[in-house]
């Protein structure tokens, strides 16, 4: 049996899922919450949904999928370092995710203008509805009932919310006396800050092979010239293998990073076990000063080198218009609409029903579909 930590969130003390099941005799309860993730179909669609560019542009680059995937590798093995529940860490990176819409924050950006007064769009809420109304898997119920605590992982997994939350969210909160404004959980920290440092990374890695910027640029930074130094290399920094070295490096030195701030946090906040990481007021889980100052300055480049960058600025451009076209289409003709998505009852559902038939969409999908009821030569 695995010997877990006082920090980590016990599994046998679950609070449980809303609808009781009887346990596993081979698996914890969140292993199978990690489980019915893996297997629902929001987590297949993600897929061919985008993280930066559009999935037809190569098979190259990261998709929601690869990165879901690469968030939880880095998840569970930090997990092991500091003893926590790995499968629950898992469990919350798989599914950080799901409610993203097609073409990544440009779509989610028109959902949210789509929805000003009713509410918004907000990629993280829209997870939790998925998980927890809108697959519908099981006879009993729909979501997937996972447990409280990975889904107040998945709510909190960038911090306590202060934020008005939908009521799909209220639900289960307030069925299992939660509280969002508490920090989230070791496991819910630890899967937010590998989620920066995989898309941070990947980013650099699909920016370079995309032609987008340069090791020499990257070069400015000093976070990049700090994991050069420990390079050995004897051929040119644009070849294929200095920049997988290259990330290899950036990855270990802000994970070891990650791991040494969070020890130093552990012993100065007096942190003794998993209920005082709950009401502590500051989270546990972070870069030290100086490594938050480096990754500001890599964002700051990644924003005006890549994100910014004219090709990308296109594809957004195009992604908009074709969520835009879209939402008013099915607004105006909600008969275009499948079957199983027309089932509302006031004008004001019908905004929010569109909205969420639209972002459950992959890239691939969003295209066909414009391309169905927008080009006229197509029938």
């Amino acid at each position: 049996m695995v010997q877990y930590s006082n920090f980590s969130t016990n599994y046998k003390l679950s609070k449980g899922r809303v609808f009781s099941e009887e346990d596993d005799p081979n698996r914890t309860c969140f292993m199978r919450d990690r489980d019915r993730i893996i297997h629902c179909s929001a987590f297949r669609r993600l897929k061919y949904k985008t993280q930066v560019f559009v999935y037809h542009e190569q098979d190259y680059y990261r998709t929601r999928l690869s990165h879901s995937l690469e968030v939880s590798q880095l998840s569970r093995s930090i997990s092991k370092v500091f003893g926590i529940n790995d499968d629950l860490a898992e469990s919350i990176s798989l599914s950080h995710d799901l409610g993203h819409t097609p073409f990544g924050h440009a779509g989610e950006d028109i959902l949210n203008k789509k929805l000003e007064g009713k509410g918004g769009f907000n990629h993280n809420f829209q997870t939790l509805k998925i998980l927890t109304v809108l697959e519908k898997k099981y006879m009993d119920f729909d979501g997937l009932n996972l447990t409280y605590e990975t889904l107040d992982g998945i709510l909190k997994h960038n911090g306590p919310v202060h934020a008005e939350i939908p009521s799909y969210i209220n639900k289960f909160i307030n069925f299992f006396d939660g509280d969002k404004n508490l920090q989230g959980s070791f496991e819910s920290q630890v899967a937010a800050m590998c989620d920066d440092i995989a898309y941070n990374n990947n980013d650099i890695d699909d920016g370079l092979y995309a032609n987008l910027f340069e090791v020499e640029e990257l070069e400015e930074l000093e976070l990049i010239r700090e994991a050069i130094i420990n390079i050995k290399y004897n051929k040119s920094k644009s070849s294929g293998r200095f920049k997988y070295e290259l990330i290899r490096k950036l990855i270990n030195l802000m994970v070891d990073d990650l791991i040494k701030n969070t020890r130093v946090n552990i012993k100065k906040l007096g942190i003794r076990n998993y209920q005082e990481i709950l009401k502590s007021e500051n989270a546990l889980v972070v870069f030290s000063s100086a490594m938050q100052k480096k990754e500001e300055e890599l964002k700051l480049f990644l924003r005006n080198k890549m994100y910014n960058h004219p090709r990308v600025k296109a594809m957004n451009f195009k992604a908009k218009k074709i969520i835009s076209d879209l939402f008013d289409l099915f607004i105006e003709e909600p008969y275009l609409l499948p079957l199983n998505w027309r089932n509302y009852n006031k004008e004001y559902d019908k905004f929010i029903n569109v909205a969420d038939y639209i972002s459950g969409m992959t890239d691939k999908y969003a295209i066909n579909i414009h391309k169905k009821y927008f080009d006229l030569y197509s029938f």
